[in-house]
């Protein structure tokens, strides 16, 4: 997508703190953290989020779920860590980019509001 944010990240286009990539998803430091550890992974292939999965392309989550514990673990989240994908605005999606949040380093609250 022309305008889309994660795109030109993958494009390279706009610079990023990258820890993970691979043909299908790329991972990257978030630049406004919400915890001391604060990785997105997204998929090459522009997807808009959750609500645009289908039959055909949802096999790249299941390839971004195979790959987070592997960051998880690189990053030294042994005591847990938290995966969150917003949906749309009320969801709080500020990127339309299919695009899952790492976040560890700290105990994190159980309140999910």
């Amino acid at each position: 997508m022309e305008n889309c944010l994660f795109c030109k990240i993958i494009a390279g286009d706009i610079p990023s703190t990258k820890v993970y990539e691979d043909d299908k998803c790329l991972a990257f430091r978030d630049i406004a953290p919400m915890a001391p550890t604060h990785i997105l992974v997204i998929p090459k292939a522009h997807i808009g989020g959750v609500d645009e999965l289908t039959a055909d392309n949802s096999a790249v989550v299941a390839h971004i779920f195979s790959v987070i514990p592997q960051i998880a673990k690189e990053e030294g989240l042994a005591n847990g860590y938290r995966v969150v994908s917003n949906v749309g605005d009320d969801g709080g999606q500020t990127v339309r980019h299919l695009h899952f949040h790492i976040l560890g380093g700290k105990k994190l609250s159980t309140e999910m509001a």
